[in-house]
Protein backbone atom coordinates (compact mmCIF):
# COMPACT_ATOMS: atom_id res chain seq x y z
CA UNK A 1 0.00 0.00 0.00
CA UNK A 2 1.14 3.62 -0.87
CA UNK A 3 0.65 6.64 0.17
CA UNK A 4 -0.18 9.18 -2.56
CA UNK A 5 -0.93 13.26 -2.03
CA UNK A 6 -3.70 14.77 -4.35
CA UNK A 7 -3.32 18.36 -4.27
CA UNK A 8 -5.49 19.84 -7.26
CA UNK A 9 -8.43 17.50 -7.23
CA UNK A 10 -9.23 15.18 -9.35
CA UNK A 11 -12.01 13.11 -11.13
CA UNK A 12 -13.88 11.39 -8.16
CA UNK A 13 -14.42 7.82 -9.85
CA UNK A 14 -10.32 7.92 -10.57
CA UNK A 15 -9.64 8.61 -6.92
CA UNK A 16 -12.21 5.70 -5.56
CA UNK A 17 -10.31 3.78 -8.28
CA UNK A 18 -6.96 4.07 -6.03
CA UNK A 19 -8.92 3.70 -2.70
CA UNK A 20 -9.60 0.40 -4.02
CA UNK A 21 -6.31 -0.99 -4.88
CA UNK A 22 -5.52 -0.64 -1.43
CA UNK A 23 -3.82 2.98 -1.35
CA UNK A 24 -4.09 5.73 1.41
CA UNK A 25 -5.21 8.79 -0.65
CA UNK A 26 -5.22 12.18 0.91
CA UNK A 27 -6.74 15.33 -0.98
CA UNK A 28 -4.98 18.41 0.08
CA UNK A 29 -3.73 21.40 -1.70
CA UNK A 30 -0.43 23.15 0.05
CA UNK A 31 0.43 25.55 -0.41
CA UNK A 32 4.56 26.40 -1.77
CA UNK A 33 5.74 27.30 1.76
CA UNK A 34 4.59 24.28 2.88
CA UNK A 35 5.76 21.82 0.24
CA UNK A 36 9.10 23.53 0.74
CA UNK A 37 9.07 22.51 4.62
CA UNK A 38 8.53 19.11 3.85
CA UNK A 39 4.54 18.52 3.52
CA UNK A 40 5.14 15.70 0.94
CA UNK A 41 7.94 14.09 2.79
CA UNK A 42 5.49 11.08 4.20
CA UNK A 43 4.23 10.64 0.92
CA UNK A 44 5.23 8.31 -1.50
CA UNK A 45 3.61 9.53 -4.65
CA UNK A 46 1.52 13.20 -5.79
CA UNK A 47 -0.81 13.68 -8.12
CA UNK A 48 -1.00 17.74 -9.10
CA UNK A 49 -2.45 19.70 -11.96
CA UNK A 50 -1.33 23.38 -12.52
CA UNK A 51 -1.70 25.05 -9.40
CA UNK A 52 1.05 23.40 -7.16
CA UNK A 53 4.90 23.96 -8.24
CA UNK A 54 6.95 21.42 -7.57
CA UNK A 55 10.56 23.34 -8.01
CA UNK A 56 14.35 22.09 -6.82
CA UNK A 57 13.42 22.93 -3.41
CA UNK A 58 10.23 20.89 -2.91
CA UNK A 59 11.67 17.80 -4.47
CA UNK A 60 14.69 17.94 -2.11
CA UNK A 61 12.72 18.20 0.90
CA UNK A 62 10.32 15.47 -0.16
CA UNK A 63 13.00 13.07 -0.42
CA UNK A 64 14.46 11.58 3.08
CA UNK A 65 17.19 8.98 3.95
CA UNK A 66 14.12 6.21 4.29
CA UNK A 67 12.11 7.56 1.62
CA UNK A 68 9.85 10.18 0.78
CA UNK A 69 7.59 10.68 -2.88
CA UNK A 70 9.12 8.41 -5.44
CA UNK A 71 6.46 9.32 -8.32
CA UNK A 72 5.30 12.88 -9.39
CA UNK A 73 1.94 12.66 -11.59
CA UNK A 74 1.09 16.01 -13.79
CA UNK A 75 -2.52 14.99 -14.59
CA UNK A 76 -2.36 17.55 -17.73
CA UNK A 77 -0.14 18.22 -20.25
CA UNK A 78 2.59 20.94 -19.08
CA UNK A 79 5.17 19.81 -17.13
CA UNK A 80 6.40 23.08 -16.88
CA UNK A 81 5.97 23.40 -13.01
CA UNK A 82 7.73 21.10 -12.48
CA UNK A 83 12.03 21.04 -11.80
CA UNK A 84 11.96 17.62 -13.88
CA UNK A 85 16.26 17.80 -13.88
CA UNK A 86 16.00 18.09 -10.13
CA UNK A 87 13.03 15.33 -10.02
CA UNK A 88 15.55 12.69 -12.21
CA UNK A 89 18.47 13.39 -9.59
CA UNK A 90 16.74 12.05 -6.67
CA UNK A 91 15.56 9.39 -8.65
CA UNK A 92 11.71 10.62 -9.09
CA UNK A 93 9.73 9.81 -12.01
CA UNK A 94 7.63 12.10 -13.47
CA UNK A 95 4.26 11.31 -15.59
CA UNK A 96 1.99 13.09 -17.49
CA UNK A 97 -1.06 12.33 -19.40
CA UNK A 98 -0.79 14.46 -22.63
CA UNK A 99 -3.59 12.81 -24.83
CA UNK A 100 -6.16 12.90 -22.44
CA UNK A 101 -7.15 16.24 -22.72
CA UNK A 102 -6.45 17.44 -26.41
CA UNK A 103 -10.40 17.09 -27.93
CA UNK A 104 -11.10 19.63 -25.01
CA UNK A 105 -8.29 22.49 -25.42
CA UNK A 106 -9.08 21.79 -29.33
CA UNK A 107 -12.67 22.61 -28.70
CA UNK A 108 -11.63 25.56 -26.48
CA UNK A 109 -9.46 26.82 -28.93
CA UNK A 110 -12.36 26.88 -31.48
CA UNK A 111 -14.96 28.64 -29.51
CA UNK A 112 -12.30 31.52 -28.27
CA UNK A 113 -12.14 31.82 -32.50
CA UNK A 114 -15.68 31.50 -33.39
CA UNK A 115 -16.16 34.07 -30.24
CA UNK A 116 -13.89 36.41 -30.88
CA UNK A 117 -15.02 36.97 -34.67
CA UNK A 118 -18.75 37.00 -33.63
CA UNK A 119 -18.66 39.05 -30.65
CA UNK A 120 -20.24 36.71 -29.12
CA UNK A 121 -18.98 37.83 -25.39
CA UNK A 122 -19.42 41.44 -26.24
CA UNK A 123 -23.21 40.75 -27.48
CA UNK A 124 -24.72 38.64 -24.81
CA UNK A 125 -23.32 41.43 -22.23
CA UNK A 126 -25.18 44.15 -24.28
CA UNK A 127 -28.17 42.37 -24.80
CA UNK A 128 -28.08 41.60 -21.18
CA UNK A 129 -27.68 45.50 -19.98
CA UNK A 130 -30.82 46.03 -22.70
CA UNK A 131 -28.74 46.93 -25.27
CA UNK A 132 -29.92 45.29 -28.88
CA UNK A 133 -26.88 45.81 -30.66
CA UNK A 134 -27.78 44.16 -34.43
CA UNK A 135 -26.81 47.16 -36.43
CA UNK A 136 -22.99 47.49 -35.20
CA UNK A 137 -21.84 43.71 -34.02
CA UNK A 138 -21.26 42.81 -37.59
CA UNK A 139 -18.84 40.30 -37.35
CA UNK A 140 -16.22 37.84 -39.70
CA UNK A 141 -16.06 34.47 -40.90
CA UNK A 142 -13.51 31.71 -40.00
CA UNK A 143 -13.84 30.14 -43.34
CA UNK A 144 -11.48 31.79 -45.81
CA UNK A 145 -9.15 32.88 -43.48
CA UNK A 146 -5.59 31.67 -42.28
CA UNK A 147 -5.01 30.27 -39.08
CA UNK A 148 -1.69 30.00 -37.60
CA UNK A 149 -0.67 27.78 -34.79
CA UNK A 150 2.27 28.47 -32.76
CA UNK A 151 3.50 24.43 -31.98
CA UNK A 152 2.12 21.96 -33.68
CA UNK A 153 1.88 18.86 -31.02
CA UNK A 154 -1.46 17.17 -30.76
CA UNK A 155 -3.88 19.60 -29.42
CA UNK A 156 -2.86 22.00 -32.53
CA UNK A 157 -3.31 19.49 -35.07
CA UNK A 158 -6.96 18.62 -33.54
CA UNK A 159 -7.61 22.81 -33.87
CA UNK A 160 -5.96 21.87 -37.35
CA UNK A 161 -9.03 19.12 -38.28
CA UNK A 162 -11.50 21.28 -36.61
CA UNK A 163 -10.04 24.71 -38.49
CA UNK A 164 -9.81 23.05 -41.97
CA UNK A 165 -13.41 21.35 -41.68
CA UNK A 166 -14.29 25.24 -41.60
CA UNK A 167 -12.49 26.15 -44.53
CA UNK A 168 -9.49 27.99 -42.73
CA UNK A 169 -6.00 27.56 -44.43
CA UNK A 170 -3.46 26.46 -41.71
CA UNK A 171 -0.20 27.54 -41.52
CA UNK A 172 2.14 26.30 -38.28
CA UNK A 173 5.57 26.68 -37.21
CA UNK A 174 7.03 23.92 -34.76
CA UNK A 175 10.49 23.20 -34.91
CA UNK A 176 10.35 19.77 -32.96
CA UNK A 177 8.13 18.59 -35.64
CA UNK A 178 8.66 16.66 -39.26
CA UNK A 179 5.19 16.58 -41.27
CA UNK A 180 4.46 13.21 -42.88
CA UNK A 181 2.79 13.69 -46.75
CA UNK A 182 -0.74 13.31 -45.64
CA UNK A 183 -0.15 15.75 -42.51
CA UNK A 184 1.49 18.58 -45.26
CA UNK A 185 -1.68 18.26 -47.35
CA UNK A 186 -3.84 20.30 -44.70
CA UNK A 187 -0.69 22.59 -42.87
CA UNK A 188 1.80 24.89 -44.42
CA UNK A 189 4.68 24.62 -41.96
CA UNK A 190 7.37 27.76 -41.83
CA UNK A 191 11.01 27.36 -40.86
CA UNK A 192 10.45 30.96 -39.11
CA UNK A 193 8.15 31.74 -36.86
CA UNK A 194 7.30 35.61 -37.98
CA UNK A 195 6.27 34.01 -41.09
CA UNK A 196 3.40 32.51 -39.53
CA UNK A 197 3.02 35.79 -38.02
CA UNK A 198 2.99 37.49 -41.27
CA UNK A 199 0.70 35.43 -42.91
CA UNK A 200 -1.98 34.59 -40.69
CA UNK A 201 -5.16 36.96 -39.22
CA UNK A 202 -5.77 34.55 -36.13
CA UNK A 203 -2.87 33.36 -34.48
CA UNK A 204 -3.58 29.87 -31.60
CA UNK A 205 -0.32 29.48 -29.40
CA UNK A 206 0.04 25.66 -28.72
CA UNK A 207 3.72 25.53 -26.91
CA UNK A 208 5.09 25.34 -23.34
CA UNK A 209 5.86 27.96 -21.83
CA UNK A 210 10.15 28.09 -21.86
CA UNK A 211 13.03 30.93 -21.62
CA UNK A 212 12.48 30.85 -25.83
CA UNK A 213 8.51 30.99 -25.73
CA UNK A 214 8.25 33.26 -22.38
CA UNK A 215 6.70 36.50 -24.50
CA UNK A 216 6.91 34.67 -27.98
CA UNK A 217 3.70 36.83 -28.38
CA UNK A 218 5.01 40.62 -28.59
CA UNK A 219 4.14 44.34 -30.11
CA UNK A 220 6.99 43.16 -32.64
CA UNK A 221 5.77 40.18 -33.72
CA UNK A 222 1.71 41.55 -33.74
CA UNK A 223 2.47 44.49 -35.78
CA UNK A 224 3.73 41.81 -38.69
CA UNK A 225 -0.10 40.93 -38.81
CA UNK A 226 -1.78 42.05 -42.08
CA UNK A 227 -5.43 42.34 -40.88
CA UNK A 228 -6.53 41.25 -44.33
CA UNK A 229 -7.53 37.67 -44.43
CA UNK A 230 -6.71 35.95 -47.23
CA UNK A 231 -10.23 36.18 -48.77
CA UNK A 232 -9.46 39.95 -48.80
CA UNK A 233 -11.39 40.84 -46.15
CA UNK A 234 -10.32 42.86 -43.42
CA UNK A 235 -11.08 40.64 -40.69
CA UNK A 236 -8.39 42.40 -38.07
CA UNK A 237 -6.18 39.92 -36.00
CA UNK A 238 -7.01 37.86 -33.12
CA UNK A 239 -5.13 35.69 -30.83
CA UNK A 240 -6.41 32.93 -28.87
CA UNK A 241 -4.03 31.46 -26.13
CA UNK A 242 -5.16 28.39 -24.10
CA UNK A 243 -1.39 26.81 -23.39
CA UNK A 244 0.22 28.64 -20.93
CA UNK A 245 0.39 32.09 -19.19
CA UNK A 246 3.34 34.12 -19.77
CA UNK A 247 3.85 33.20 -23.93
CA UNK A 248 1.71 36.21 -24.42
CA UNK A 249 3.45 39.74 -23.37
CA UNK A 250 -0.48 40.79 -22.06
CA UNK A 251 1.12 44.72 -21.66
CA UNK A 252 1.71 44.35 -25.56
CA UNK A 253 -1.16 42.71 -26.24
CA UNK A 254 -3.35 45.62 -24.45
CA UNK A 255 -1.34 48.29 -26.52
CA UNK A 256 -2.07 46.09 -29.43
CA UNK A 257 -5.90 46.54 -28.02
CA UNK A 258 -6.19 49.86 -27.81
CA UNK A 259 -4.43 50.99 -30.71
CA UNK A 260 -6.04 48.76 -33.43
CA UNK A 261 -2.77 46.57 -34.24
CA UNK A 262 -5.50 43.42 -32.30
CA UNK A 263 -9.27 43.41 -33.00
CA UNK A 264 -9.39 40.76 -30.45
CA UNK A 265 -7.17 38.90 -28.16
CA UNK A 266 -9.15 35.65 -26.24
CA UNK A 267 -7.10 33.84 -23.06
CA UNK A 268 -7.52 30.53 -21.00
CA UNK A 269 -4.11 31.09 -19.64
CA UNK A 270 -2.11 34.37 -17.83
CA UNK A 271 1.16 36.00 -16.61
CA UNK A 272 -0.31 35.60 -13.29
CA UNK A 273 -3.07 33.04 -11.97
CA UNK A 274 -5.62 33.86 -10.64
CA UNK A 275 -5.71 37.25 -13.10
CA UNK A 276 -7.20 39.70 -10.21
CA UNK A 277 -8.00 43.06 -11.32
CA UNK A 278 -6.21 43.24 -14.80
CA UNK A 279 -6.79 46.26 -17.54
CA UNK A 280 -7.38 43.37 -20.04
CA UNK A 281 -10.79 43.22 -18.56
CA UNK A 282 -11.52 46.72 -18.97
CA UNK A 283 -10.74 46.61 -23.08
CA UNK A 284 -13.90 45.10 -25.29
CA UNK A 285 -11.53 43.43 -27.21
CA UNK A 286 -10.62 40.86 -24.86
CA UNK A 287 -12.14 37.78 -23.27
CA UNK A 288 -10.88 35.14 -21.08
CA UNK A 289 -12.01 32.21 -19.24
CA UNK A 290 -10.29 30.97 -16.09
CA UNK A 291 -8.02 28.48 -17.20
CA UNK A 292 -10.89 25.92 -17.85
CA UNK A 293 -9.38 24.41 -21.63
CA UNK A 294 -9.22 20.78 -19.94
CA UNK A 295 -12.18 21.32 -17.52
CA UNK A 296 -15.07 18.81 -19.58
CA UNK A 297 -16.01 16.15 -17.36
CA UNK A 298 -14.82 14.04 -20.57
CA UNK A 299 -11.13 14.80 -20.15
CA UNK A 300 -11.36 14.70 -16.33
CA UNK A 301 -12.38 11.18 -16.72
CA UNK A 302 -9.58 10.22 -19.30
CA UNK A 303 -7.07 11.91 -17.43
CA UNK A 304 -8.05 10.36 -14.12
CA UNK A 305 -7.81 6.84 -15.19
CA UNK A 306 -4.60 7.42 -17.08
CA UNK A 307 -3.02 9.03 -14.40
CA UNK A 308 -4.25 6.03 -11.70
CA UNK A 309 -3.24 3.31 -14.46
CA UNK A 310 0.42 5.52 -14.43
CA UNK A 311 0.44 5.59 -10.38
CA UNK A 312 -1.04 1.65 -10.26
CA UNK A 313 2.08 0.63 -12.79
CA UNK A 314 4.42 2.23 -10.64
CA UNK A 315 3.15 1.19 -6.98
CA UNK A 316 3.49 -2.30 -8.71
CA UNK A 317 7.52 -1.90 -9.20
CA UNK A 318 7.44 -0.86 -12.93
CA UNK A 319 8.74 2.54 -14.21
CA UNK A 320 5.88 3.58 -16.71
CA UNK A 321 7.01 3.18 -20.58
CA UNK A 322 5.27 6.81 -21.14
CA UNK A 323 7.12 8.65 -18.14
CA UNK A 324 9.30 11.57 -19.11
CA UNK A 325 12.26 11.24 -17.48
Amino acid sequence: MGRVAITDGMDKKSVERLIEAGHDVVQEHYEISQLREGALKNYDAVIIRSATKIDRDVIESSVTDSGGIGFIGRAGVGVDNIDIAAATENGIIVCNTPGASTQSVAELTIGHLISSTRHITTADSKLKSGEWGKKYLRGTELGGKNLGLIGYGRIARKVAIFANALGMRVHAFDPYVELSPAEASNCIMHKQIDDVFKNCTHISLHCNLTLETAHLVNSRRISLMPGIGADGIECGNHIVNCSRGGIVDEEAAQEALENGDLASLALDVYENEPLGNSPLLQIEGFHGTPHIAASTLEAQARIGNEMVDLLLEYMQGHKPKTSIN
